[in-house]
């Protein structure tokens, strides 16, 4: 079992450094975030012990069964949907909020912030591609609702992040990528106060490779690592 993970993990490291070479990039400005749903706490251990130490979860549940065996070795990051009322579990368990879809949802996490005592790292999540069945912001509005997000002091924002469609071919996801990181580009210009976007989280095992191409700086990759999940 640790065999094929490390091993895995090997190769796509090799993908994201070619990946990074062909577009001018240093491959060490890309983290690739374990995706952790619905893996056992062995296999995550075999990856944390493959070298990657900063772990990403869907459900606030998981990240709560597996925080205290885990905590001491990983960062964890947030990239599931996030309802207002779960942020209160996870505000003092995470390194950065990926999945930051709504004003609601931000004001609560400023909220629970303030009295953790913390600035909260959070990207706000856009749906590039506005598929129905997605979470997250359209572009058109995007910079309104990172103005307001400004002047939120308990929380940081620190960039985009998008679930692009599910292609057979990473490649057809390409203008997702290339829109995503034109829209940071974009707002960063406009020198909002308290926002300096440094953050493109884009891309999982499908289309890594494409989206590091385009400027990805977090990548989500679970199957990728751990191989096809079985649910129970």
């Amino acid at each position: 079992m640790e065999s094929f993970i490390r091993e895995n993990i090997e190769v796509i490291r090799e993908k994201i450094a070619r990946a990074a070479e062909k577009a001018g990039r240093d491959p060490k400005d890309v983290l690739l975030l374990a995706v952790t749903k619905t893996i056992d706490n062995e296999r995550i251990r075999e990856a944390v012990d493959a070298g990657l130490c900063e772990l990403g979860e869907n459900k606030v549940q998981e990240i709560m069964d597996k925080y205290d065996t885990l905590c001491r070795d990983v960062k964890w990051h947030m990239i599931g949907h996030l309802q207002t009322n779960k942020v209160k579990y996870i505000i003092d368990k995470v390194t950065l909020i990926h999945s930051v879809d709504s004003l609601k949802l931000a004001e609560e996490i400023n909220k629970k912030a303030a009295k953790a005592e913390k600035v909260m790292d959070i990207l706000v999540e856009i749906n590039v591609a506005d598929e129905e069945s997605k979470f997250g912001i359209t572009c058109d509005v995007a910079e309104d609702i990172i103005r307001k997000l400004s002047t939120m002091h308990n929380i940081r924002v620190r960039g985009l992040m998008t679930v692009a469609p599910f292609v057979e071919d990473g490649e057809q996801n390409r203008p997702v990528f290339v829109r995503l990181r034109q829209l940071l580009v974009d707002i960063n210009a406009k020198k909002i106060d308290n926002v300096n976007m440094d953050i493109l989280s884009m891309g999982m095992t499908g289309d890594y490779e494409v989206a590091v191409e385009e400027g990805a700086t977090i990548v989500r990759v679970g199957t990728g690592i751990f191989g096809p999940r079985v649910y129970l």
